[in-house]
C-alpha cells in the first residue's frame, strides 16, 4: 500500500461552507480573519484506488483554511509555516510524499523552501497538469476540425510554471503564438527563448489579456489571477478554451452568453479502481480530481518519492514522463468539461453549428 497527502484549500469564500455549513451565515472577513489562525486540519481520506499494476493507495486530505488572497498577500514566511505544519501533519499520518494545491504551489518559491524543511518529499503537480491540460485542448481543437498549422495560440499566464511548459510543450506542433502576463520584460525573455529553438515559430507578447484572446482559436489560461479576466465579449467565435487556472480565469458568463465557444475545465482526472473514494467533495463527480492531486498520486504509486515539480520552471522531460507513469496507473482525462458538467458530443456539435450559423439577433458573439 502506498500512502500520499495533498494540501488544499478554499478558492472561493463558499468553500469554507463544505468544511464549516455554519460559515455560510456569517460575513466573510470574518471568516477569514478567524481561520488565519486555525492549524491545517484533516479534510479527507482518499481510499481504494487502486492500479492495473497492483499497486494500492491511500491518502490524507489536509486542508489549510486560507483564501487565495490571504496566501498571496501574507508574508511568505507566515504562509511556509503553516505549510511546514501540514507537512509535518502529512508525515506523522504515515504519507510518502506531499502533493501542493492551488495557490499553496504558488506562493514563495514553489515548494522548494518547503522540501527542504520536510523529511518527505514534495511536488506541486504542474508536470501532470501541462501534460494533460494540452491533451485535452489538441483534442478538443481537432473535435473543432481546427488545424493547429494555422491556428492562433494564446497563453493566459505565459511566463508562470505551467505556462511557460505549455509553450515549450505545444511549440513543435504550431505555428502562431502569443504570450499574455503582467510583465513585459519576462515577456520578452521567454519570447527570446522560443524563438531560438523554435525558428518555425511566430511569438507575439502582450500584457492586456482581454484584447490578447480576441483573435485566438485557442486559449489556455493558466494566469495566477484572482479572479476572471477573460468575459464573454472577448472570445471569438469557434475558439477553443482550456481554463486550468483555479480561482478560474474565464467568467463563468461566458458559457451562458457564447454558445459559439468551447470552454473546457483543464486538468480534471478520473483516478483508477473501482471503489476509489476522493474522501472530500470537489465539486466533481466520484473518482475524480484536479491533476496536481493526480500527480502527487501517480507518483505514490509508481514509488517515485521525489521531489519531482518544484521551483518556477517546469522540466519539460518530466511533463512527459509522468503522462506516461499516469497512463500505466490508468489515470486519464475526464471527458471534455466545463465548470464541472460533462460536454457530450452533442453539445459540441451545437456549438460548431452557432459557428457555421451564426444568429444575428442572438447572444453568441455579440460584442458590446
Amino acid at each position: 500500500m502506498r500512502r500520499f497527502a495533498f494540501i488544499l484549500h478554499p478558492l472561493r469564500f463558499d468553500d469554507f461552507a463544505r468544511k464549516y455549513p455554519f460559515t455560510r451565515y456569517l460575513p466573510p472577513k470574518l471568516v477569514e480573519s478567524v481561520f488565519k489562525h486555525i492549524d491545517p486540519v484533516l479534510t479527507g481520506h482518499v481510499t481504494g484506488v487502486h492500479s492495473p499494476t497492483g499497486e494500492e493507495l491511500e491518502g490524507w486530505l489536509i486542508g489549510l483554511p486560507l483564501t487565495p488572497q490571504l496566501i498571496l498577500n501574507s508574508p511568505y514566511e507566515w504562509v511556509l509555516t503553516k505549510l511546514e505544519k501540514a507537512g509535518k501533519m502529512a508525515e506523522d499520518l504515515g504519507a510518502e510524499i506531499l502533493g501542493l494545491g492551488a495557490f499553496t504551489k504558488i506562493a514563495g518559491d514553489r515548494g522548494v523552501t518547503l522540501s527542504q524543511r520536510l523529511n518527505i518529499p514534495v511536488t506541486t503537480g504542474n508536470s501532470y497538469t501541462t501534460a494533460t491540460a494540452i491533451e485535452g485542448t489538441l483534442a478538443a481543437a481537432r473535435r473543432m476540425d481546427m488545424d493547429l498549422a494555422t491556428a492562433h495560440v494564446t497563453v493566459l499566464g505565459a511566463t508562470g510554471s505551467i505556462g511557460r511548459a505549455t509553450c515549450f510543450v505545444l511549440a513543435p506542433s504550431i505555428h502562431h503564438l502569443r504570450l499574455v502576463a503582467r510583465h513585459a520584460d519576462q515577456l520578452d525573455l521567454l519570447k527570446a527563448r522560443l524563438t531560438h529553438q523554435f525558428p518555425h515559430l511566430s511569438v507575439d507578447i502582450s500584457t492586456d489579456a482581454r484584447s490578447a484572446v480576441r483573435d485566438a482559436d485557442i486559449v489556455i489560461a493558466v494566469s495566477s489571477a484572482p479572479g476572471a479576466i477573460i468575459e464573454p465579449e472577448d472570445l471569438k467565435p469557434g475558439a477553443v478554451i482550456t481554463d486550468v487556472a483555479r480561482p478560474r480565469n474565464i467568467s463563468a458568463v461566458v458559457t451562458q452568453k457564447r454558445h459559439d465557444v468551447l470552454v473546457l475545465d483543464g486538468g480534471v482526472i478520473e483516478v483508477p479502481g473501482e471503489r476509489a473514494d476522493m474522501g472530500f467533495n470537489f465539486g466533481f463527480p466520484p473518482k475524480m480530481v484536479e491533476a496536481c492531486m493526480a500527480e502527487t498520486m501517480i507518483l505514490a504509486l509508481s514509488n517515485r518519492l521525489e521531489n519531482f515539480t518544484l521551483g518556477p520552471e517546469i522540466e519539460i522531460s518530466k511533463v512527459s514522463e509522468i503522462h506516461q507513469l499516469g497512463r500505466q496507473h490508468g489515470f486519464k482525462l475526464a471527458g471534455f468539461r466545463r465548470f464541472e458538467r460533462a460536454i457530450d458530443d452533442r453539445e459540441i456539435e451545437r456549438i460548431r453549428e452557432h459557428v457555421r450559423h451564426p444568429k444575428p439577433h442572438g447572444i453568441s458573439h455579440s460584442v458590446t
